[in-house]
């Protein structure tokens, strides 16, 4: 048998003192990394925390980068930013026209992306969980709603008011919604596999 990839949970967190969705306007402030055995959160000068969380990516175990909705936000959304600073990720997108969405894409952005993003793959776990919710059972596919369906203690903040947290909640927060992304996806691993972005080589833009 296959061994399973080591899966990462990857959530950003954006200035709400602007148009926190978006990437023109808006910079990142915080980004975590949550697996078994550590959680991580990057913070401070944004351009200083994606030099980081990349160099990062780079030394890390090649596994799988599960988001919630990263295909669509948190994936493109780092790599406009990084591009405004002139700053070159290990991440690669491939604009993928058959991923289905449920909401406008991200502002400049044609829709979601397949990944990669050094060694690593990546699953976007909204995609396993949203055949299993809609309006027929008054149950959104929003992260928070889906962990607490399956029994999980999300952390709960205002996210239109990011900004007034203190750098301890932020934290909190971003690592406690990368954590759920990886559980998430973890507890549906079987399925997961197969929904991990298949990226051939050559063929990869950068958003």
């Amino acid at each position: 048998m296959q061994k399973r990839p080591v899966v990462y949970g990857l959530d950003i967190e954006t200035d709400t003192t602007v148009d926190g969705l978006d990437p023109a306007v808006a910079p990142v402030v915080t980004v975590a990394l949550s697996n078994p055995a550590f959680d991580e959160v990057f913070t401070g000068r944004e351009d200083e925390l994606l030099e980081q969380l990349d160099d990062r990516l780079a030394t890390m175990e090649p596994g799988v980068l599960a988001t919630w909705n990263g295909a669509a936000f948190d994936l493109p959304f780092l790599a406009e930013r990084a591009g405004l600073h002139g700053i070159r990720l290990g991440l690669k997108l491939r604009f993928d026209a058959s991923i289905r969405m449920g909401h406008e894409p991200l502002p400049g952005h044609p829709g979601a992306y397949r990944a990669r993003w050094h060694g690593h793959g990546h699953v976007d776990a909204y995609r396993l969980y949203r055949g299993d919710v809609g309006p027929a059972l008054r149950v959104s596919c929003a992260l928070k709603s889906i962990a607490r369906l399956v029994g999980l203690a999300p952390l709960e903040v205002d996210r239109t008011r990011i900004h007034e947290l203190s750098r301890e909640a932020l934290h909190a927060y971003a690592a406690s919604d990368a954590r759920l992304a990886r559980v998430l996806t973890e507890r549906r691993w079987s399925t997961a596999a197969r929904f991990v972005d298949r990226f051939p080589v050559g063929n990869a833009q950068v958003a």
